[in-house]
């Protein structure tokens, strides 16, 4: 029958590749690292590591087996991990990313709610527009919006957004109102990170090249443009829906307003969801509708 002696030592020296920094993370000696590995390789009559004084390198036997083993180490934690957080209450340290001004205006209020609910909690919150390595950089968790493109990662939907094309009263006095996509070239865009706008037209999504005076990374900047009359400009509601209510700014071929957006949770694959994250996300599913 096989057992487990050597394979979670085996494991870690094969990703640190270091028996010191083996030993290290796994809270025990380089001696007993190195007993375990000598005692696999003698069971196995393989060689798994070439050791010199300055570096070990995995052999061809020890990387095979390790693709193997890996899986099987990642499934115990996993189980381990299940039973243990059963009746656990939400613990620890969430590191989660988000984009700026979604992350500003609307989730770190919330996450300041759910901080009052749940005291053990601490929160490493790193607002960015980037596209971050959450595998790489150690995130728990990351919020995207809009058409997902990392099929890498777990996802759980949270909310659906519009996106509105919206102008001044003045503006349109002055300049008149599209009723065509293609009249768009005749106008001042507001544009943001790219210069293309997304629409809808006949069921199918129209992607419009757009110019304009003035381009900025900011949506607030963007809204102040559209506030004053400087041009049409294409932005997530949670921007422009306070103005649109009081008629300070007017949308504008609604008749092409493309289907809503999803605020998606994003998370590791192949990581079970911790309680403090599963907890997080719960909440952020309720508190955002």
């Amino acid at each position: 029958m096989a057992d487990w002696d050597g394979i979670t030592e085996f494991v870690a020296v094969v990703e640190t590749q270091s028996f010191t920094a083996a030993s290290e993370k796994l809270s025990t000696s380089v001696a007993n690292i190195s007993r375990r590995i000598n005692a696999l390789e003698k069971k196995l009559a393989v060689k798994l590591f070439v050791r010199t004084t300055r570096k070990v390198s995995v052999t061809e036997a020890g990387a095979t087996y390790y693709q193997h083993c890996k899986p099987l180490v990642e499934g115990l934690m996993l189980a381990e991990l299940a039973v243990t957080q059963l009746q656990a209450t939400p613990t620890g340290r969430i590191k989660m990313t988000a984009p700026v001004t979604f992350g500003e205006q609307i989730l770190a209020p919330l996450m300041h709610e759910f901080l009052l609910q749940y005291p053990h909690i601490e929160l490493d919150l790193f607002l960015s527009n980037q596209r971050l390595d959450l595998v790489q950089e150690g995130y728990d968790l990351a919020i995207r919006l809009g058409k997902l493109e990392d099929s890498t990662m777990m996802a759980r939907k949270l909310l659906d957004r519009h996106v509105f094309a919206c102008a001044s009263r003045e503006y349109l006095e002055h300049h008149g109102e599209p009723h065509t996509l293609s009249e768009l070239k005749q106008h001042q865009c507001l544009r943001g990170s790219n210069s293309y706008w997304r629409f809808e037209q006949d069921g199918a999504e129209r992607l419009i090249h757009v110019e304009g005076r003035i381009q900025c990374n900011s949506g607030y900047a963007l809204v102040d443009a559209a506030l004053k009359g400087l041009g049409i400009v294409q932005l997530p509601d949670y921007y422009v829906q306070p103005y649109l209510a009081t008629g300070e700014l007017v949308e504008v071929l609604t008749s092409y307003r493309g289907n809503q957006e999803g605020i998606w949770a994003l998370y590791p694959q192949n990581r079970m969801l911790t309680s403090k994250v599963r907890t997080l996300i719960d909440y952020l599913s309720t508190a955002l509708k």
